[in-house]
């Protein structure tokens, strides 16, 4: 399989947004910390306004057992009207406007009639007097329209009345009309008249029952809405408040990072897996160092330890054929120089000779390395190779030059061989777009340095792709040695490992090999 990448890739690749969004974990996690920390200071900051309390007891005339709370219901949505906002706030003397008043408070039912009504204010004093004066216009005018629905009733009982009162009139004349007929007509006539003047009778009462009965039940629902429950403040905890506001404030920095980061992994375009930098970049990866902690690095001793046995690792892919390579990163210079170093120490254990280059921008020598021992020289980078082997004693010598440089934009791509014609890519993950991944895999094909492997700096955690190119024999780990035996004909003599090895031919650009 070739680097083009001729397969269909999918629109959106989940597990590439989801690896994405872990490894800029350093960014959303800080975020969720920093939402915290602002609903912790909003909780001191501005402490939750007083709230008063206030329950009353609401009557009405159609009150069922089954009533189901639609009454209460009704209550509360008067209640929250502009028209009882507005004689609240003329009776406490405020200018506020109804519109912002009716969101500073509310009712609750708390039974088909009962309901508790909670006013937000500025102070404790105003918080009471605001609850007190809407409680008390909402009686009043509850008392009002039950009182004029009174009205409205009896008035329509006693038309009816009147109404039935002039029709038994109407009958009890024509009944005395009647009274000295004595034709059977007649007889059958007033016989029909007093069974409709009994009827009229009785509707005639029925009607004064049901007016006597509607001015008495008015009464009882005017006098039974009543305050039962007195004003008074709402005892608030501040720790409950500052957790709530904590918590919100947690949530919003949490979407809003993630929302961030899945941005950034989508936009970015920059490769975190292993097996899309090895694809990128052509090459295998070997070995790798553990991600770093969120605030700060690795502790000293384990990062020290997981350094050393990435360098051994290292130490070994390139010991026994003694010659020059080199160490080159993307985004990674400190643990590239690091790396070096320690690759240093273990070559030198075999008792021939290490020259460590230094091509490194803005470091110097100093900086490289805390302290190497016996066997190991440091060269300056600008001063290599026209300074040669450190000490004419080990002239001739089989040795091994391990350089380091750079492959950060601006690189010196056409000086790079002289560091070594073999190198090894220390590579942090998500530091590089795909474009320049792609890039750096040209340039290097293109100045004829074989890539041994990758080193990745950083991984994601989770990360369980496969970072090997299973059909790239020439550049992956495995097929060093065959490369190397490759790169010397039969009956040939290879080229003398103490000095600086000439750049072989150049090879075809190792396409970027695609992840089997």
């Amino acid at each position: 399989m070739t680097a083009d990448r001729s397969y269909a890739e999918p629109l959106l690749d989940l597990q590439r947004l989801v690896a994405g969004i872990r490894w800029r974990r350093r960014l959303w996690l800080p975020m969720a910390a920093l939402g915290l920390l602002i609903g912790i200071a909003l909780a001191v900051v501005a402490p939750p306004q007083p709230v008063a309390s206030v329950k009353v007891l609401v009557l009405h005339e159609e009150d069922q057992p089954n009533d189901g709370g639609a009454l209460i219901a009704t209550d509360i949505a008067l209640l929250q009207t502009n028209r009882i906002a507005e004689q609240v706030l003329k009776k406490v003397g405020s200018t506020d406007k109804p519109e912002d008043f009716v969101e500073q408070y509310s009712g609750i039912p708390l039974s088909n009639n009962v309901m508790e009504i909670t006013v937000e204010a500025d102070t404790a004093e105003q918080a009471l007097a605001r609850a007190e004066a809407l409680s008390s216009t909402f009686i009043a005018d509850h008392r009002r329209r039950v009182e004029a629905s009174s009205q409205a009733a009896l008035q329509e009982l006693q038309d009816r009345q009147r109404r039935t009162q002039a029709q038994l009139n109407t009958v009890n004349k024509q009944i005395a009309a009647l009274s000295d007929a004595t034709d059977p007509a007649s007889t059958t006539r007033q016989s029909s008249l007093f069974s409709r003047k009994g009827t009229l009778e009785a509707k005639v009462q029925e009607l004064i029952a049901q007016a006597e009965d509607a001015g008495a039940g008015t009464g009882r629902i005017i006098a039974g809405t009543t305050v039962v429950d007195a004003p008074r403040i709402v005892p608030e905890s501040l720790l409950v408040a500052g957790a709530i506001k904590a918590l919100v404030g947690l949530g919003l920095g949490l979407v809003l990072g993630l929302g961030l980061a899945g941005v950034l992994t989508v936009v970015h375009d920059r490769p975190v897996l292993r097996r899309e930098i090895t694809a990128h970049l052509g090459a295998s990866v070997i070995t790798q160092l553990p991600p770093r902690r969120l605030f700060g690095r690795t502790p000293g001793r384990k990062r020290k330890q997981e350094r050393r046995r990435a360098a051994a690792t290292l130490a070994r892919t390139v010991r026994g054929r003694p010659g020059s390579v080199s160490v080159l990163e993307l985004g990674a210079a400190d643990v590239a120089a690091e790396l070096a170093a320690d690759m240093a120490v273990e070559l030198a254990r075999e008792g021939k000779p290490v020259v460590l280059i230094n091509d490194l921008p803005d470091r110097d020598n100093t900086e490289v390395v805390d302290s190497l021992g016996d066997g190991v020289w440091v060269v300056d980078g600008t001063e290599w190779p026209e300074a040669g082997w450190p000490h004419p004693a080990i002239e001739g010598e089989a040795g091994y030059t391990i350089g380091v440089g750079t492959l950060r934009p601006g690189a010196p791509w056409t000086d790079l061989p002289r560091l070594g014609n073999e190198t090894l890519l220390v590579v942090r993950a998500g530091h590089a777009a795909t474009e320049w991944l792609h890039t750096v895999a040209r340039q290097l094909a293109d100045a004829g340095i074989v890539v041994i492997g990758v080193v990745l700096v950083d991984p994601d955690p989770r990360d369980r792709t496969d970072g090997t190119l299973w059909d790239a024999l020439h550049t992956a780990l495995r097929g060093r040695a065959a490369h190397s035996a490759a790169d010397t004909p039969s009956g040939t003599r290879a080229p003398d490992p103490g000095a600086l090895p000439a750049p072989p031919a150049r090879p075809a650009a190792p396409a970027h090999q695609e992840v089997s």
